[in-house]
């Protein structure tokens, strides 16, 4: 673990922490039965703005192999919204740029290749960059080639050295996860043709203070983004912030920002940086009341779950998400309160949240056992997952809701 005393884009010292979630384990580091009564591995989990370029990030830094290699259990594939997402987005590059056998598309963070799947049915040349093993090997099994290793401008020079030059790179939900912003944005403008494009999708740093999703903080996420920050990370490295496009029911508002070699800024990322003066979003004022905020979400859901243990329901949860682990941790959650946790992420199951320790089992076994409630850790597939529920809302189940503040949701 290392301290971070300087912003991870623009360097400046003078950074003004403005929460803290106390010290925590790692948000995926789900414990095996043998390893129940070990002792966990826990960080400080602080938050600070920098008033330099506006980027929000948080202060400690774990290795990344502990983060990404020892612990990472995500697997893309898993959610069906997430799926029909990248699906769209493939297709619109493939559309707009005219892809085809003689363009190559690399994908930064390529999980288990769920998105490389749509470039290469239409046979374009692809290439997938995930340091995590068991996502890259599942990537590969599904014939998509996979460099099982951290992107940064080292291996990009590599890829370069080797001939390989990227009409289309993807990075979506991975620079939030680089603790080197410069190295890792330096390696894809060395990596991108000089006619190339560039889509980075993360959530929109806005969207957290707005909704209180505190939860999208752990130690994986370094950095929370707003268009202010990009552009000047962007700039830094020799690529131009060229559009933008906002997805609000994605991971609870995301962004997906253009950048390449070459401007052509649209209309949008003008608009996007104006308001973000106008809105007071890229001064620390902005971010100083966001702790009472947490505070009150806290208050109000213990509320909540103390009341429906006292009346003698039973409570469970749905996905064993990072975020999941950081908003049980932070909350104080613990099995007196919700019994365990259901996901279908069949890696996850068999195992228990880190800190809090409830098991996590197979989602069928909300209707084998009927709890009274069912708290919605992983809440941005929210939709999704009262879909996939119905009988259980049918035989008089709840969800609940935690963000932006504890709702309940019943059958309609």
């Amino acid at each position: 673990m290392a301290d971070v005393p300087t912003c991870r884009s623009c360097g400046a010292h003078e950074l003004e922490r403005f929460l803290s979630l106390g010290v925590t384990p790692l948000a995926d580091a789900l414990v095996s039965a043998e390893r129940l009564g070990d002792d966990e591995d826990r960080y400080p989990l602080d938050v600070s703005f920098c008033p330099r370029c506006s980027l929000v990030q948080i202060t400690t830094e774990v290795p990344p192999a502990k983060l990404f290699v020892d612990n990472y259990l995500y697997f893309s594939s898993f959610s069906d919204a997430l799926l029909r997402h990248s699906r769209e987005h493939a297709i619109d590059l493939v559309d707009a740029h005219g892809l085809g056998p003689h363009d190559l598309v690399v994908e930064v963070g390529s999980n288990d290749g769920y998105l490389l799947r749509s470039f290469a049915e239409r046979g374009v040349p692809v290439l997938g960059i995930d340091p995590a093993p068991d996502q890259a090997s599942a990537a590969i099994a599904n014939g998509i080639p996979t460099i099982t290793e951290f992107f940064g401008l080292e291996l990009a020079e590599r890829l370069r050295d080797g001939g390989r030059r990227a009409s289309v790179i993807v990075a979506n939900n991975v620079m939030a996860h680089v603790p080197d912003l410069n190295g890792f944005v330096a390696g894809l403008r060395r990596l991108v043709s000089d006619d190339g494009v560039i889509t980075i999708e993360n959530p929109y740093v806005r969207d957290l203070i707005v909704h209180r999703e505190f939860d999208t903080i752990y130690h994986e996420h370094h950095c929370y983004f707003s268009c202010t920050a990009i552009d000047a990370l962007m700039r830094r490295n020799g690529l131009w912030l060229n559009d933008v496009t906002y997805f609000a029911d994605l991971h609870g508002g995301t962004l997906r920002w253009t950048v390449g070699p070459a401007r052509s800024r649209s209309e949008t990322v003008s608009r996007y940086l104006r308001e973000e003066v106008e809105s007071g979003l890229t001064a620390a004022s902005y971010y100083r009341d966001f702790a009472s905020q947490v505070e009150q979400v806290k208050t109000e859901l213990l509320a909540l779950l103390h009341g429906l243990r006292a009346d003698g329901r039973r409570v469970a949860a749905y996905g064993a998400a990072a975020k999941g682990s950081t908003l049980v941790n932070y909350v104080g959650i613990g099995t007196d309160l919700v019994e365990y946790v259901v996901d279908r992420n069949d890696y996850k199951q068999g195992r228990y949240m880190p800190g809090t320790h409830q098991p996590i089992a197979h989602p069928d076994r909300l209707l084998d056992d009927q709890p009274d409630y069912v708290l919605i850790l992983a809440w941005n597939f929210a939709d999704e997952i009262v879909s996939q529920q119905q009988e259980y809302l049918r035989r008089g189940g709840q969800f609940i809701v935690p963000l932006p503040s504890p709702r309940i949701i019943g059958a309609t």
